[in-house]
């Protein structure tokens, strides 16, 4: 019988997102001028107020109050009416040294001896149902409040959108679960008070995201997705009526809340750990991003249609304590997961150290990663400026997304006779 599957994201406007993008301009200006660095910070915004705490093991200083105003004003927050703006907003910083209890475990004479930072499990997962091997729904819901900030950065087409926005996608799957159509799409915007009918607002805010967002978004999508969209989808626009209050001044923002959204909207398994605001030595972030690497070359290898991929650490010790890989019945190789599993462990060296120099992940990558998800984006070089009162000015040119790269395609083929 046919199910239903519903996946969300939110905007980079969201008080969660505003937080984990300042965590992670943090982390980056921290990488930036000592990429040695052992970073470990979060945010918490609310109405006119900034409170940035955690723990830092570093050699550069950083000028935190004002990457925190950056982030926050290219984000859109710059207005007074919004209670929350750049320039105006309070920040306050508790950051202070990493524990040296935590550190004597991570930090060794040899980098390929480094502990991991933490203990825990880590999933990665991959589907061949889209192009970049991310649940469909997901996807689609990125990419919704993508173009909505687009339209709000226009301000030609649309000119009453706020930062704030969330999105939701419902797809109808067949029982051999192939996407069959889109059910519906939820879709809360904050925006300007622009017309004193409130009914009449909303009706006008609805017509304008089903009759310019939608055609744009789906304006984007390969054609086997263009398909589901149809005239009986059911659109949930603003559903609790007006949303001119929102950002930090209706909803206090903390960092790692979006966990699901950062990752697979609900498809795989997730172990709980966040990501904004940690250095690559901190295994909830580092072993995530490896273990998608590992999912996603598997699949478009042709191992699996859909994989999942669990890893697992103990605080201080190099090697993962289990590697798992699950198939979910679509393998196509006369092995076990279990069997696929250990040989897994021989191709992709899963040791911190090893995740850190293989994604190059000691590098200032991180602010790109903190909305819209940090998963299924689309790897690029790039050269990034950053300036300190402190440290002057450095050019760095990265790589960004490398967990996305289908570079073990070729060798998962060669070792499973693919």
């Amino acid at each position: 019988m046919p199910y239903l599957f519903t996946s969300e994201s939110v905007s980079e406007g969201h008080p969660d997102k505003v937080a984990d993008q300042i965590s992670d301009a943090l982390l980056d200006n921290f990488l930036a001028f000592d990429p040695e660095s052992k970073v470990a910070c979060e945010t918490l915004v609310t109405t006119g107020q900034v409170v940035l705490a955690g723990e830092v093991k570093s050699n550069t200083y950083i000028d935190a109050a004002q990457i925190a105003r950056d982030v926050i004003n290219k984000i859109g927050y710059t207005k007074g009416a919004y209670q929350f703006s750049g320039d105006s907003c309070g920040v306050i910083s508790l950051i202070h040294e990493q524990s040296q209890d935590i550190n004597q475990g991570v930090d060794r004479e040899t980098k390929e001896d480094q502990g991991a930072g933490d203990q825990g499990m880590m999933f990665g997962y991959a589907t061949n149902e889209t192009e970049n091997y991310m649940p469909l729904a997901l996807d689609i819901s990125h990419k919704i409040l993508i173009e909505l900030a687009a339209l709000r950065r226009e301000a030609d087409q649309i000119n009453y959108l706020r930062p704030d926005a969330k999105s939701q996608v419902t797809i109808e799957y067949s029982d051999d679960n192939v996407p069959q159509r889109i059910d519906a799409i939820v879709i809360s915007t904050q925006h300007d008070e622009f017309l004193e009918d409130d009914d009449a607002m909303l009706a006008q805010i609805k017509k304008d995201l089903v009759e310019i967002l939608i055609p744009r978004v789906i304006a984007q999508l390969p054609e086997y997705a263009q398909k589901l969209f149809n005239d009986d989808i059911t659109y949930h626009i603003n559903p609790t009526g007006k949303f001119v209050i929102g950002g930090p001044h209706g909803d206090t923002g903390l960092t790692g809340r979006k966990i699901i959204v950062d990752t697979y909207g609900g498809k795989g398994a997730h172990g709980g750990g966040a990501f904004s605001g940690k250095d690559p030595s901190k295994v909830d972030r580092s072993a995530a991003y490896a273990s998608r690497h590992v999912a996603k070359n598997l699949v478009a290898a042709g191992l699996a249609s859909e994989v999942l991929v669990q890893v697992s650490y103990a605080i201080g010790v190099v090697e993962p304590t289990s590697i798992n890989v699950e198939t979910y019945g679509t393998s196509t190789l006369d092995m076990t997961d279990g069997e696929i599993s250990k040989k897994v462990a021989e191709i992709f060296d899963m040791r911190p150290a090893a995740i850190e120099s293989r994604l190059k992940l000691r590098n200032p990558i991180y602010s790109d990663t903190a909305a819209y998800g940090h998963m299924g984006r689309t790897p690029r070089m790039e050269t990034l400026v950053f300036e300190s009162p402190y440290n002057g000015r450095v050019e760095r040119e990265v790589e960004l997304f490398t967990w996305e790269k289908l570079d073990y395609v070729d060798q998962v083929k060669a070792a499973f006779g693919l």
